[in-house]
């Protein structure tokens, strides 16, 4: 998979614990109507049955509205439910193992956390990239590097791979993200949180494709 072949520009990722005791549903699908074209389901906390009833009511939400759902490091959960895709990091299932044991995968994401992780199996085999995190984020505690806005230009300039960016994003930071060759932006708070998640989609939504256009009138 290459740039061209990954439409999405605004990724929601969500759990429970992120809606602060609002339906997670509810919001997911608020933040669609504001433009987020992917979701990524989150729950590492879990229990199998738990995970799979969630997953369930939200791909039931989303298909509705076209938008693929992405399940987060539960390769049963993404099975059983025909999830579109799995996205895994460093200490989750590894992407070959993904690709051995699920044929339906339509897509897969791989997150890397330092530079030579570019050049191994894994990363060759997943379909996309997770930056993470671009600014560390309390969502994720055990993170490696922090990549910065230099960080995604050094590996954009290394692969020709669709690359996620995720961390502490927001409508002030998205367009510069972009602009530093991001093809997707990630969100977890910026939107699971906001009072209105359609509205904060659509800011983010907005500098994306503000971005991207500058770029494309820049050649």
């Amino acid at each position: 998979m290459n740039n061209s072949e990954f439409p999405y520009q605004l990724y929601l990722v969500i759990s429970e614990e992120a809606c602060a005791g609002r339906d997670l549903v509810q919001v997911a699908e608020q933040a669609v109507k504001g433009g987020v074209d992917i979701v990524q389901l989150r729950e590492k906390k879990d229990s199998f049955s738990t995970f799979l009833a969630k997953a369930g009511k939200l791909q039931e939400m989303l298909s509705r509205y076209n938008v693929p759902l992405i399940i987060n490091d539960n390769l049963q959960v993404a099975n059983v439910i025909g999830a579109y895709g799995i996205h895994v990091g460093n200490n989750d299932i590894s992407p070959m193992e993904i690709r051995k044991n699920w044929s339906q995968c339509k897509i897969l994401g791989y997150s890397i956390e330092y530079m030579d992780q570019l050049y191994n199996e894994h990363t060759y085999t997943a379909d996309y990239l997770g930056i993470s995190p671009v600014f560390r984020t309390p969502t994720k505690t055990d993170t490696v590097t922090e990549w910065g806005l230099h960080g995604i230009r050094q590996i954009r300039e290394a692969t020709t791979k669709p690359l996620v960016a995720i961390g502490n994003i927001n409508a002030d930071n998205a367009f510069d993200i972009i602009n530093a060759g991001a093809d997707c932006i990630a969100v977890v708070s910026a939107i699971c949180k906001a009072i209105n998640p359609e509205k904060a989609a659509n800011k983010i939504k907005n500098q994306i494709e503000k971005s991207v256009k500058m770029a494309q009138n820049r050649y």
